[in-house]
């Protein structure tokens, strides 16, 4: 029988019942039991990953076997930091990350909009999942479909026998060919939904008595976003350009995919490059830029409120 006389609790509950009196009220404590494990291992595999990568960029180079050994320099460190070539790669790789995420949220903040004020409500979820289509296609299929589009004429993704380029320049007699422009355009394109859905969310939890109100006391259009949209709309747009920065940031197959020749015009070709020549401990200095930039950028997100929106 589950009972005992008198009402009393059988014996294999009672453990259970106080187990719930433990956890009863606090909250704290059902949270940290609920996923300090799985925290924990993620925070020993990541933290534990990078302390081996800076530790790894301290080793020298054998210039015979191109092996680490076991003698400690900052050779690396100094070659990473101080060279102008490297640093100028550096500059010119965050100023693209940082063009990509301008250019996302210049497409990205009038689709949102239109998607959550004015699009029909029974259209709004088709409109989402269309946004969100490219997403399920491969990554190397996207960007090897941008290099078939942006080829120029007399390239093999040419039209054979009528010397017409790839789709772009068959279609409206211009293409940007491969190169910088075409890294941005394609960069662009991968990234455009993780720009589209924070905003989008933003848009949607914006009263919309707050654009009537701002309408009826006399204020433009271009007021209304600059004073009432923009401020509200701050931490989810710094939510998205996270996404589109720091992956922008680190590409390094697109580059390889789009680009002309052998010209390393992103910072993550840079290493791919070093880390194939080989020269793991330099590699691993590098990796250090890329990594301080995305930390620095996250804790000034961190100020808009971008983590609340994520």
């Amino acid at each position: 029988m589950g009972a005992t006389s008198g009402g009393r609790a059988s014996g294999p509950s009672r453990p259970w019942r106080a187990l719930n009196r433990a956890y009863h009220g606090r909250r704290r404590l059902g949270i940290g039991s609920l996923l300090g494990l799985p925290l924990t291992w993620m925070l020993v595999i990541y933290l534990g990953s990078l302390v081996m990568l800076v530790v790894s960029a301290l080793y020298e180079l054998d210039p015979v076997t191109q092996k680490p050994t076991s003698t400690f320099t900052t050779a690396n460190l100094s070659a990473a930091f101080t060279e102008w070539d490297t640093v100028w790669v550096v500059i010119r790789t965050a100023g693209v990350a940082l063009l990509v995420t301008v250019i996302c949220f210049l497409i990205s903040l009038p689709v949102a909009f239109f998607v959550s004020k004015v699009a029909w409500r029974w259209a709004r979820r088709g409109i989402v999942v269309a946004m969100l289509l490219p997403l399920w296609a491969g990554y190397l299929v996207k960007g090897y479909a941008w290099r078939a589009m942006v080829s120029p004429a007399g390239n093999q993704f040419a039209a054979a026998g009528r010397g017409g380029g790839g789709f772009l320049e068959s279609t409206f007699g211009w293409t940007p060919g491969y190169g910088r422009v075409a890294i941005v355009i394609t960069l662009v394109y991968f990234w455009l939904p993780y720009m589209v859905l924070p905003i989008y969310a933003g848009l949607d939890r914006l009263p919309a008595s707050l654009l009537d109100a701002s309408g009826d006391l006399g204020a433009r259009p271009l007021r209304t976003f600059r004073s009432v949209i923009l401020p509200l709309l701050l931490p989810s747009i710094a939510a998205g350009s996270i996404f589109t920065f720091s992956l922008s940031m680190g590409d390094y197959i697109v580059p390889q995919i789009v680009n002309q020749g052998e010209e390393r015009f992103l910072f993550g070709s840079v290493i791919n490059g070093v880390l194939g020549a080989p020269n793991q401990p330099l590699a691993a200095a590098l990796t250090l830029w890329p990594l301080l930039i995305i930390i620095m950028y996250l804790l000034a997100m961190k100020r808009l409120g971008a983590f609340e929106n994520l």
